[in-house]
């Protein structure tokens, strides 16, 4: 997972809360640090995306594929 892609999932599930869900939410999987703070760490994307979920009960069937763009036609 690219940080666009993680960028994007989080908005898709998060919405309007996606900025502060990112800059505010300790993550346990991550060092109990922020997706922010991980991503500038150098945290791959898709353990933080995990890590998010987990702390966010996110359902399993919106945790894989998601962030990704349509393919091109």
């Amino acid at each position: 997972m690219r940080r666009s892609e993680f960028l994007r999932a989080v908005d898709d599930e998060f919405g309007a809360r996606a900025t502060s869900v990112v800059s505010d939410l300790s993550l346990g999987g991550v060092g109990y640090r922020t997706a922010a703070q991980a991503l500038a760490a150098g945290v791959d994307p898709r353990e933080i995306w995990l890590a998010l979920c987990v702390e966010a009960d996110v359902p399993e069937e919106r945790r894989h594929g998601v962030g990704l763009l349509d393919p091109r036609r």
